[in-house]
């Protein structure tokens, strides 16, 4: 199934798509926080909501990200497809570009940073100009928790998957490069575009699902995430230990070769510019910037 957040009718409601898209049925559960009522409803071993009215044309509706009101910061990893890290190696990040050494890289990127399908990523700047010159996308598949648990085992942890859904980590590669700790060029207002819709693993596999990135229709990345380093069981074993996962918390899976870091110049989003992400099975993340 794929759900969505949505406006209508002047407020914020969640729903169910119909099988062919083009509707969406409203569902009775409390959309104040966006579908994280009906994840830990549903995770938690609840049944699925009744319909709140009739279906709607899903061209009516304006779609928000899927998790508007997160719960806690998202659970990130770093240089987790082999060709993205080979790419790294050759770059700035050359001398701590190390993969494969039996722990997947985590940071955290913050709730706020989270926009809807179509919102503006704002390039950051202050008063004395641009905080940043080299703002760079990072199409990104990401794991919902539906059942929460500690000390998970990843023969088990699919178990605890409730959905998918898309991410782009947009970073600030010069802020980045300037401290030892990722956070703050991460974390920049509306680097975390996210959607259009949570998809419930029989719709969406991303155990083995294609991931595209467009900068103004030109493909720059495109990868299987079967190319993973550490798999999404690994990583919810990882991110578990010692750890309570909660329904709704999200763990964005890494990003495939082609960053605008990696190309020769390297290629950094300006105002203008329009990204789209395509991932199968979910759909198309599309969001200017300005």
């Amino acid at each position: 199934m794929k759900f969505a957040t949505f406006q209508w009718g002047g407020k914020r409601n969640v729903g169910v798509l119909s099988p062919d898209g083009a509707e969406i049925t409203p569902l009775a559960v409390d959309a104040s926080r966006g579908l994280l009522a009906l994840v830990e409803q549903i995770g938690g071993g609840g049944a699925m909501p009744a319909a709140a009215s009739a279906r709607l044309p899903l061209a009516a509706v304006q779609l928000e990200a899927p998790l508007p009101r997160l719960r806690r910061s998202i659970f990130c990893v770093g240089r987790n497809y082999r060709q993205h890290a080979k790419e790294l190696a050759a770059s700035v990040f050359k001398d701590s570009a190390k993969t494969e050494d039996g722990w997947p890289m985590v940071f955290m990127k913050l709730p706020e940073c989270v926009v809807a399908p179509g919102s503006t990523v704002e390039l950051p700047r202050s008063e004395r100009g641009f905080v940043s010159e080299q703002i760079d996308y990072e199409a990104e598949l990401a794991v919902v928790i539906g059942r929460g648990g500690k000390n998970i085992d990843r023969s088990r942890a699919l178990e605890h998957v409730f959905g998918y859904t898309i991410v782009n980590d947009v970073t600030a590669r010069d802020v980045q490069m300037r401290h030892s700790q990722w956070d703050l060029g991460k974390n920049f207002d509306t680097f975390c575009p996210m959607g259009p819709y949570l998809v419930t693993p029989d719709d969406c596999d991303g155990t083995d699902t294609r991931v595209r990135l467009w900068v103004n229709g030109e493909l720059r990345q495109d990868a299987q995430t079967t190319d993973l380093i550490f798999d999404i069981p690994s990583l919810i074993e990882t991110c578990s230990r010692g750890i309570t996962l909660q329904p709704g918390d999200v763990i964005a899976t890494g990003t495939p070769s082609g960053v605008g870091l990696g190309m020769t110049p390297p290629r950094f989003l300006r105002a203008g510019d329009v990204v789209r992400i395509e991932i199968d099975g979910i759909g198309v993340l599309e969001n200017p910037v300005g």
